[in-house]
């Protein structure tokens, strides 16, 4: 088959870029014919939190990325609707993340609707933003209008999802693994390489949990900033190293952690992290900790999964259908006592206890079975 993704890939940096790179490979690993067309323009410079929307990186190696979409530009949606539907692709994988998208790619797919032979799948990775705007549900039901079928990759945005399309065919999906991060290294020498080429101090024997990700504030960073200052981890060495772009108010996180008095039980990177250095940061750590105050799915659990890192999860969205409770991880509430003593209580297991039961979950996250999932929602799409 002819397939095409739309969404963010190379240049534009980040999680969802990585992953339709990832996917793009998956779906020519299995005889397909598959490229990417990309933003021109993702997001206007004054409504981007973070640096710089663009990566560091080399392009991927062996796929075609065509950076042509303007998300603010009308008279583009329609030249590029009308490209899509001469170029008449079997098939069309479409990312939804986020409702401000939604007339972009609501007008490009109604156009390509128009050659009555392009089937549209949507990745809905959010219906519904974490963070409320105004327009989300016109912006959101738009786009939905202009796809034939869905995916989904948690139960939470299932349901999200069936409040606005009732009818139209939706399968779930396990986020697939984060596998082209490299592979595993020894935690011993990704922290000398952390000392090294980061300058972090680290030593070979420190307990390390890492928060890994952009800073937003659904992600909870302040719990767990607040989780350090519980006394029943007072004394217990544990440090907590913190990897990714503030996504929001960097000076209340500062502000806090001099308040808490806890600097010295904090490392701080607080930049993006390039697609070649996160191997380091993920080896390093003893586990991973997402204290999301709410969550549909995250991108770091499949990390987690890849790099076999325990999880500390809060028990929210669809963590606790991921992270299995006192096997891969742990699940808690989303507050600093709790919190705190679900990291107290992973020490108490150790690290070791978990690596069985993650090894053998993680078969799971197969890109191949996101494949064959679209592709079998398509072949029973009528047109």
């Amino acid at each position: 088959m002819k397939v095409i993704i739309i969404g963010p890939a190379w240049p534009l940096r980040g999680g969802l870029a990585s992953f339709d790179q990832r996917l793009c490979r998956a779906f020519m690993e299995t005889g397909n014919d598959c490229s990417i067309y990309s933003f021109s323009l993702q997001y206007p410079g004054f409504l981007f939190p973070g640096t710089t929307q663009f990566s560091s990186d080399p392009p991927p190696e062996g796929i075609r990325i065509l950076p042509a979409i303007n998300s603010v530009n009308p008279f583009n949606w329609l030249f590029i609707g009308n490209r899509l539907k001469k170029e008449a692709p079997d098939l069309i994988v479409v990312r939804y993340w986020l409702p401000f998208m939604g007339p972009a790619l609501g007008t490009i797919l109604r156009r390509v609707r128009r050659n009555r032979k392009t089937k549209i799948v949507a990745i809905t990775d959010n219906v519904l933003p974490h963070e409320k705007r105004f327009g989300d549900r016109p912006f959101t039901k738009y786009f939905l209008a202009g796809c034939d079928a869905y995916i989904t990759m948690s139960d939470a945005v299932m349901d999200d999802l069936r409040k606005f399309e009732k009818t139209k065919a939706a399968k779930r999906v396990i986020h697939p693994l984060y596998d082209n991060f490299g592979e595993i290294i020894s935690k011993a020498s990704a922290r000398e390489w952390l000392r090294e080429h980061r300058r972090l101090p680290i030593g070979p024997d420190d307990k390390i949990i890492l928060f890994f990700g952009f800073i937003r504030k659904y992600k909870g960073l302040d719990i767990l900033i607040r989780a350090m200052a519980e006394p029943v981890l007072e004394n217990t060495g544990i440090r907590l190293l913190v990897a990714g772009e503030y996504y929001g108010d960097r000076e209340s996180y500062i502000h806090l952690i001099g308040s808490l008095d806890i600097e010295k039980r904090l490392i701080l990177k607080t930049d993006f992290i390039p697609d070649a250095e996160v191997r380091y940061y993920l080896c390093a750590a003893d586990a991973v900790i997402q204290p999301y105050r709410h969550a549909t799915q995250s991108g770091v659990t499949p990390l987690a999964y890849h790099f076999e890192k325990p999880m500390v999860v809060s028990n929210v969205g669809s963590f606790a259908e991921h992270v299995l409770d006192e096997k891969t991880g742990l699940v808690t509430e989303a507050e600093p006592a709790a919190l705190a003593k679900a990291i107290l209580r992973f020490y108490e297991l150790g690290e070791q206890y978990f690596i069985p039961h993650l090894r053998e979950e993680k078969k799971k996250y197969s890109w191949k079975n996101l494949v064959n999932t679209i592709l079998d929602l398509s072949h029973d799409i009528q047109k």
